[in-house]
């Protein structure tokens, strides 16, 4: 089974992505309660929807979905093209025309803030208001704040994305642990005690903290602290939060404690493909790993010769009361603005965004976290205990995510950067540079404005 995760691109492959996407000038649509309507008449309609999935397990699961919501709607008939790019549904969406799709999904949260924003996706709110649904009290918090932007609702979750920590139950009990680390200084305890070197290099690592490692983003960490990135001036708080300078000064603290930057990085070269089963928690190099929710399926097929079980990754010490959350993303489905077609479209996108057993039977096929609180609860969700860890963090009230911008994740790239350049050594002076991703972020961002 290939579970390779479509939304896992580099951050900066991504930004280059989103800034050659959507012209505010070019994407001029109307709102959901504008404009000529063809299939509110409810004779026969066909919507176009255009989604990024392409492995066999993930395609069978959505045209099932499908099929289940053309027998409820029989007027209502779905052409379904898959295995689509945002580049390519933007520039459709752009140029609009009969071969533009009706509903569009996308692997990509970070661009919610310039699907919102440029209006090239409906303003899913009034529809949600005249059906009676309280978005609220249907979605996990931490997806409901990734799908919407500056009060724009153009988007809603599709199934999500929870990190947690994956720990090799051997290794933990030939070191003496019984149980995983809940805070950050228990996780740089025991990954110094898991960890046995090898002359500049090691035969095992407790955990791989480095930027460029798998999952390991400075994003992710910043989950586990609750950073905003925002003020409600709505301008980058990177300088002033102090969660920011925390997560980057505990993240070199652990790499100094492990050995060194260019130690890690060389054993971190050895790794295997991060979706195979060379996968370093996999093959048994690491004892402990952040991942998310899809790496439980990959393990059971991949069968490593050890036990391992699942938990919350840790919190920072002064935190350990919110111990359970979790960093979220997810996949996001939205309506073309420039539909005709926006009854039947908003009939679909309501079916598989907060229809229970179509969320819930399709969380099951690929192996991703239900995006409704009703979902999450379903008797009928496939979820053993290793599973149930990212069904409890999705659930977590603590849990958070990155927030839309306006120029999709260059904020997070402007980040990212830093952090790399702190891990190595080559940045000193974190308040200086704080306050330069900071100014470097607003500038970025008002440029996009």
């Amino acid at each position: 089974m290939d579970l390779t995760r479509r939304y896992r691109r580099p951050l900066a492959a991504l930004t280059a992505a989103v800034c050659t996407a959507l012209l505010a000038s070019a994407c001029t649509g109307t709102n959901a309660a504008g404009g000529d309507d063809e299939s509110a008449s409810g004779k026969d309609v066909t919507i176009t929807f255009w989604h990024g999935w392409s492995q066999d397990n993930e395609v069978k699961a959505i045209n099932d979905n499908v099929a289940a919501f053309e027998k409820a709607h029989p007027n209502i008939h779905v052409k379904v093209v898959g295995n689509i790019a945002d580049d390519k549904s933007d520039q459709a969406l752009r140029a609009g025309g009969p071969d533009a799709p009706d509903v569009v999904s996308s692997f990509t949260t970070d661009n919610v803030g310039k699907f919102c924003s440029s209006h090239v996706w409906t303003d899913l709110g009034p529809l949600l208001k005249k059906d009676g649904i309280d978005p609220a009290k249907t979605f996990p918090a931490a997806m409901l704040k990734y799908s919407q932007f500056e009060g724009n609702q153009c988007s809603l979750p599709l199934l999500g994305d929870a990190y947690g920590l994956y720990w090799n139950k051997k290794m933990f009990a030939d070191a003496g642990y019984t149980q995983p680390p809940k805070t950050f200084s228990e996780l740089a305890e025991m990954a110094a005690k898991l960890t046995v070197p090898d002359g500049d290099s090691y035969k095992q690592l407790g955990f791989m903290p480095n930027y460029h490692g798998y999952e390991t983003s400075i994003a992710h960490y910043l989950g586990q602290y609750g950073s905003t990135y925002f003020g409600a001036d709505g301008k980058s708080n990177v300088a002033t939060d102090p969660t920011v300078a925390a997560g980057l000064t505990w993240q070199k603290s652990l790499v100094d404690k492990l050995g060194g930057f260019e130690k890690l990085e060389k054993y971190r070269t050895t790794f295997g493909d991060e979706f195979s089963a060379k996968n370093p928690f996999t093959a048994g190099q690491v004892a402990m790993s952040l991942d998310g929710e899809w790496r439980t399926a990959s393990l059971a097929e991949d069968k490593p010769d050890f036990e391992w079980a699942t938990a919350p990754f840790p919190v920072p010490d002064d935190q350990a009361a919110t111990y359970g959350r979790g960093y979220q993303t997810g996949t996001i489905i939205g309506i073309a603005s420039g539909s005709k077609k926006r009854t039947a479209a908003w009939e679909f996108v309501k079916f598989l965004t907060t229809d229970t057993d179509a969320v819930v039977s399709f969380a099951n096929a690929i192996h991703n976290v239900p995006s409704t609180l009703a979902a999450l609860d379903s008797p009928k969700l496939d979820a053993d205990p290793n599973f149930r860890t990212f069904i409890d963090i999705a659930k977590n009230p603590n849990s958070s995510t990155t927030p839309a911008s306006v120029n999709g994740g260059a904020y997070q790239v402007s980040l990212q950067n830093l952090s790399f350049e702190v891990e190595a050594g080559r940045k000193s002076d974190l308040k200086a540079g704080l306050a330069a991703t900071a100014k470097e972020i607003d500038d970025a961002v008002n440029q996009a404005k």
